[in-house]
């Protein structure tokens, strides 16, 4: 009941206004200043993470819009089955319908989140590819039904002949033929470009067959023309607007012929009852996509792929395919990362900013002390003062917060308090707390105790205390180090989220991005542990000198080194200055040798299939290019079949010379290879290849089979090292092309890599002579990905986190000047009297000053290149630079002088800009007894 009773007794301060204002306008210039730097912190705190938000929905939305088909959610569905009840197969006049019954109901089972992300869906119906059977080239054909709702399929305009009909009358809709019969006749439609490239018109029999040699009767019933042939839905089967070369391998091309609703159910007898393939289109809608809505999509898309019907099932139940939940995930795990990175660099610049905020109330303080001091002389309470300070404190952070919140808006779509609640905090409380405690010394009457043992324990006890403070950073710092090295920035996966989106905009947790920050603030109360012991010694070092200015420049630095703020502050602001110039330095480089690695060299030129016989002369004519200086033709095959320890993988397989493969390699920033010069006869028959595999599938000394197409026998490889990274592929079979011809497998070239300075203008000479080949360059690549939304923000943030925590650390030197200036202008006013010369004076506070400034230029980058080396690697840049590994660690030399150059000059600005404010001050004011 004590508690109660001493509520009873409570009173609310008493606020002496006159106090209050006059305090505020007589220190406006560090109030104005702890103001500025609370609105320029919580400024850039607050428009981050609605500037990081709206990045990730653009970074999703671009990710969807660039996987192209991968981003598709596909369902299939067998067509029920046509027995008659003769033994035969019954045709069925509603088969149009019923396809539209299966787009609809795939439909219903999206969900409304789901669905509201997805286009209108386009159902197809296509056959199995065919062979015109002319003999003249490699000629193709497939029928396709598409269907994008009530309307029927994409609108077109038929120039000659008119719309697939039924090849059988109304009555005889629902004919039943038997198994095995004569071909069935079907009815379709072709594009202009294909009745052109086959020469034929209305009413002409096109001479198919399949792969067993099965005649297929097909009949062309008109030529027509697309309304407009951008209609998403012709994406399913371009071939029925144009020709496509290499759709069924090297050297082919395909036609298509589109059916009607009309000819469906005839299509449906010309071919085996299971080989039409029913398929409802689904494509993203990147417009509707945000980072919110990512992750539910995500989860529905595996759900319906849990629920998938069997691929062996005979029965109509919808089976799902979609690589959708895959790009959701990769771009929720790279938006994780640049949220984790960011946190990174924020946190950085909240701790220099909350040790500016305490240095600046400080020197409040420091001003205020002898008013403060009188104030509870003449009989205010400790905490009427600390309610008058608290007032004015909480006014000055609130109203700097509330600016900075608002200009924050306007630089981005809205503004978030969160991460400046502590700067305002700090802004808050620390000159109220350091108010009060300077009050309360200046005016206890607790007496220095006369027996040496009792002042040994107080000092002791101070001591203690102090440690206990360190120990207590050192540990945090440790904890800190600990979970980013184990765990890394990202946070690990829920139990739930094995198949979910990823990380979430919220990084990996405060004690792992607090790490840099924590490490730097305990490496730093290391050197201040040191720095006393330092200026001591210099101090006697000067002793012995006869230099007196050594001697009183030292003597005030040993007499300030004990002050923890300033160097703390100076330190701190350095080291992460210098670790986000590191880390901006190291993404830029990765994205440069990421870029190197996608393209494979300065400039490639890929072959459409149907052109591989030109590559040789676009090679040779690339090489004769002025300012070339190697190119190399190869073939590049991705999603080859090899069969490692009876499984059938995927890799990606290059066939190339080993040896001018290899003088490429040297031409590039590219890592050497020097397996390549093991590809060479093996004794035994195989041809030796060079493997690689993230999951480690594919290793040196396995024995390989490379399947061929058409019934061709396997080729047998035996790996005999390690293959460099060709593009971005996981897997890779490298093998030398002349040792591919000799075991019976001659290549077909259709990539061409080039390096040198003129290689981009050469490639990309050679893709516009020609529209089957397509020039890709390192440059654009670069480009490209330097311009994507994450990463241009993340570097952005790096730059203006650097720029600010700079210019925090020199107002943290000057804070720190400031709050010492008073007694070492009147030391060294006293010392003027004595016979110093104003020019000596200005030598000897140099003097003072450059200790921790040196401490700080020299300690400070070294500990942020220290802290980016232990760092880097779990901060997960590989993420956003592109490459298969973190990037290697890069030194921004001229930054880091920047940071050291900027604090030594800082000095020679500040100590003339001392020494004219104090010219004014007269000596016999320094010698009148009591002053100063």
């Amino acid at each position: 009941m004590r508690w109660l009773r001493a509520l009873g007794r409570w009173w609310p301060p008493a606020l002496h206004w006159p106090s209050v204002r006059g305090r505020a306008v007589a220190d406006a210039g560090p109030l104005l200043l702890a103001a500025a730097v609370v609105a320029v912190v919580t400024l850039l705190a607050g428009a981050v993470p609605p500037l990081l938000r709206a990045t990730a929905d653009d970074s999703v939305r671009e990710a969807v819009r660039h996987a192209g088909g991968d981003g598709d959610v596909l369902v299939h569905a067998r067509i029920e089955l046509d027995d008659g009840p003769n033994g035969g197969r019954v045709r069925a006049p509603r088969l149009a319908e019923d396809v539209d019954d299966l787009r609809d109901r795939a439909t219903d089972e999206l969900g409304p989140g789901l669905r509201a992300a997805l286009r209108p869906p386009v159902a197809a119906v296509t056959s199995p590819v065919l062979k015109i059977t002319d003999g003249s080239v490699l000629r193709t054909f497939q029928l396709a039904y598409l269907a994008k709702g009530a309307g029927g399929g994409p609108h077109v305009t038929w120039t000659e002949g008119g719309p697939p009909r039924p090849t059988v009358s109304a009555a005889d809709s629902h004919v039943e033929v038997p198994y095995g019969g004569s071909p069935w006749l079907v009815q379709v439609g072709l594009s202009e470009a294909a009745a052109a490239a086959l020469d034929v018109r209305p009413g002409a029999r096109l001479p198919l067959a399949d792969d067993q040699g099965h005649i297929r009767k097909v009949q062309v019933s008109g030529i027509f023309r697309a309304t407009d042939s951008a209609d998403p839905a012709w994406r399913l089967a371009p071939s029925l607007l144009r020709p496509v070369s290499g759709a069924d391998g090297v050297g082919t091309t395909r036609f298509g012929g589109l059916l009607s609703p009309d000819s469906l159910p005839d299509a449906r007898l010309a071919f085996e009852r299971d080989e039409l393939q029913r398929t409802v289109w689904f494509t993203p809608d990147p417009g509707v996509l945000t980072w919110d809505s990512a992750e539910a999509i995500s989860r529905k898309v595996v759900a319906l792929k849990a629920a998938s019907g069997s691929s062996g099932a005979r029965d109509g139940s919808l089976k799902w395919e979609t690589q959708l939940d895959g790009v959701l995930r990769n771009v929720r795990g790279q938006v994780g990362a640049a949220s984790a990175q960011a946190s990174v660099l924020l946190a950085g610049v909240l701790a220099a900013a909350v040790l500016v905020l305490l240095l600046a109330a400080d020197l409040l303080v420091r001003r205020r002390a002898p008013a403060l001091a009188a104030a509870r002389q003449r009989g205010a309470s400790l905490p009427d003062l600390g309610a008058e300070l608290l007032l004015e404190s909480a006014v000055v952070a609130l109203t700097a917060a509330a600016a900075g919140l608002a200009l924050a808006r306007t630089v981005a779509p809205g503004a978030s308090w969160g991460w400046a609640v502590p700067v305002v905090l700090a802004a808050a409380a620390a000159g109220p707390a350091f108010g009060t405690l300077a009050a309360a010394r200046a005016t206890r009457d607790r007496r220095v105790p006369a027996n040496r043992s009792a002042r040994r324990w107080v000092r002791h006890t101070v001591q203690l205390r102090r440690a206990a403070l360190e120990a207590a950073v050192v540990i945090a710092a440790a904890a800190a180090f600990v979970a980013l090295h184990q765990r890394g920035i990202l946070p690990a996966a829920s139990s739930g989220a094995a198949a979910g989106p990823g990380p979430g905009l919220d990084g990996g947790g405060a004690l792992p991005a607090s790490a840099p920050a924590l490490c730097v603030l305990a490496g730093t109360l290391v050197l201040l542990r040191l720095l006393p012991a330092g200026t001591g010694l210099v101090l006697k070092q000067a002793l012995r000198s006869r230099r007196p200015l050594a001697v009183f420049g030292a003597a005030r630095a040993a007499a300030t080194s004990a002050r923890v703020l300033p160097l703390l502050v100076m330190v701190t602001a350095a080291a992460l200055a210098s670790f986000a110039f590191t880390l901006d330095a190291t993404a830029g480089q990765g994205l440069a040798d990421g870029a190197w690695r996608t393209v494979g060299a300065d400039a490639r030129l890929d072959v459409v299939p149907a052109a591989t016989a030109s590559t040789p002369e676009l090679a040779r004519r690339i090489a004769a290019a002025p300012g070339v200086r190697q190119a190399v033709a190869a073939q590049v095959t991705d999603s080859a079949r090899v069969v490692a320890d009876s499984l059938i993988v995927a890799p990606r397989l290059v066939i190339v010379d080993a040896s001018a493969f290899r003088r490429l390699l040297g031409s590039t920033p590219l890592p050497d290879a020097p397996d390549l010069a093991r590809l060479g006869a093996t004794g035994h028959g195989d041809v030796p290849a060079l493997v690689r595999s993230s999951d480690g599938g594919l290793r040196p000394g396995m024995r390989l089979q490379l399947l061929r197409d058409g019934g061709a026998p396997s080729i047998r490889l035996t790996a005999v090292g390690t293959a460099p990274a060709v593009g971005d592929a996981d897997g890779v079979v490298l093998v030398d092309a002349a040792a591919l011809a000799a075991a019976g497998m001659p290549s077909a070239p259709n990539t061409v890599w080039a390096t040198g300075p003129g290689a981009a203008r050469a490639v990309t000479a050679s893709g516009a002579s020609s529209d089957a080949a397509h020039a890709v360059l390192r440059e654009d690549v670069l480009r490209a990905r330097r311009a994507a939304p994450l990463t241009s923000g993340l570097l952005w943030l790096a730059w203006a986190s650097a720029a600010t925590l700079l210019a925090l650390g020199l107002l943290g030197l000057a804070l720190g000047s400031a709050a010492s200036a008073p007694e070492r202008w009147q030391t060294l006013t006293r010392l003027r009297t004595l016979g110093l010369r104003p020019r000596d004076t200005r030598w000897v506070a140099a003097g003072e000053l450059l200790p921790p400034v040196m401490v700080a230029a020299v300690a400070g980058p070294l500990l942020g290149v220290a802290l980016a080396r232990l760092m880097l690697d779990s901060l997960a840049l590989r993420l956003l630079t592109g490459q298969a590994g973190d990037p290697a660690l890069v030194l921004p030399w001229w930054r880091l002088g920047l940071v050291t150059v900027a604090l030594l000059v800082a000095v020679a600005v500040v100590v003339p800009i001392e020494s004219a404010l104090r010219r004014r001050r007269r000596l016999s004011e320094v010698l009148r007894v009591g002053g100063g």
